[in-house]
């Protein structure tokens, strides 16, 4: 009988109920669950594309500063969205791109949630200075599980299963160079060409097996490292990733490593900071929602706290690019700070 495993259970709740923020943070890094093989994956739980884009429309009546754009559709016909804040043309912007694989879940909750409190006071003054831009689910159709292959072997458990690929089975972020998907082609077409873009994070979901200095890492993030990237671009890269740093790792929940990536272009992180000239930023957060390998997928008692984690990371990086403080940024840890490495089993 197959295990299973309740990933995305809302303790705290999620975007669309009572907000997170409130509510006490438990299960700090490494106390979080692996995959245990007792509980259920209920992804109904999830804020579904249909949710998704109801809680959209709904921000963007209640905020003065907020629109919604359509910028292109999936491979089933979803469309895809980008919110904008841009009050000012001439300032400078940063993108938030989350949810090229579809079973990613937790950084798009994260992201709505941001959405939610760029409206309110906490924000105030904040958007005069930074334009922001946020896709907050980039291959809706491997979130919806609306795809052209089978998930049978697929860990979770209930209403649909999610899955890194879009409905093709291609994976979105080997796509950066051809763009032969709908949804990597509207990304590069309708936002990177279209706006004048500074700043990137590129929100992606890692294995939750991986520490750093012996301790579980919650995330793991990384700077472009093509050969061909600009100085200029590597090292704004390397201060927004300082800004990141800061912003959780002293948070005591919060544990970062360096991430181990490839130097190929197709990947976002590199090909963007290359072709556009955007300073880009890779963020891993631990744990997936679902997949067929179920060595990958994390427990829902970290979930409150890995949420938190995203919102975090973009309200402290929209607050330094606005008051220009990032551009003063100390980049040497970079020199010290580990890469992560997987953790033995006992």
């Amino acid at each position: 009988m197959r295990k299973k495993l309740l990933t995305v259970t809302l303790t705290g709740a999620m975007v669309l109920g009572t907000s997170f923020l409130s509510s006490p943070i438990v299960n700090a890094v490494g106390n979080g669950p692996n995959y245990g093989g007792n509980e259920s994956v209920n992804t109904s739980i999830i804020t579904t594309y249909e949710e998704m884009v109801n809680f959209l429309h709904k921000q963007e009546a209640k905020q003065n500063h907020m629109e919604l754009e359509v910028i292109g559709q999936s491979v089933k016909g979803r469309d895809i969205y980008l919110v904008k804040y841009m009050k000012n043309p001439e300032n400078p912007t940063i993108l938030y791109l989350t949810q090229q694989h579809g079973n990613e879940v937790l950084n798009t909750e994260g992201a709505l949630e941001f959405i939610k409190h760029l409206g309110t006071g906490k924000t105030k003054g904040v958007l005069d200075n930074v334009n922001v831009l946020i896709v907050p689910r980039l291959n809706p159709d491997g979130a919806a599980g609306d795809v052209d292959f089978p998930l049978d072997d697929y860990v979770g458990d209930g209403d649909y299963h999610l899955t890194r690929y879009n409905a093709n089975g291609v994976d979105l972020n080997r796509d950066h160079v051809n763009r032969l998907e709908p949804e990597t082609k509207a990304l590069h077409d309708n936002v990177l060409s279209a706006y004048d873009i500074d700043y990137m994070i590129d929100l992606h979901h890692q294995g939750p097996n991986s520490e750093r200095d012996g301790e579980l890492v919650s995330g793991s993030i990384l700077y472009p490292t093509t050969s061909n990237v600009d100085p200029d671009v590597l090292l704004k890269s390397k201060q927004l990733g300082a800004v990141v740093f800061e912003a959780i790792d002293a948070k005591g929940w919060g544990h970062l490593g360096k991430y181990n990536g490839g130097s190929a272009e197709t990947i976002s992180r590199n090909g963007i900071a290359v072709e556009y000239g955007i300073s880009t930023l890779l963020f891993e957060m631990r744990g997936m929602a679902d997949h067929f390998n179920e060595n990958y997928v994390l427990g829902q008692k970290s979930n409150g706290y890995l949420i938190k984690q995203t919102v975090t990371t973009l309200d402290a990086t929209t607050r330094a690019i606005a008051d220009g403080s990032i551009t003063s940024k100390d980049i040497s840890f970079w020199d010290t700070l580990e890469f992560q490495k997987p953790r033995r089993s006992e």
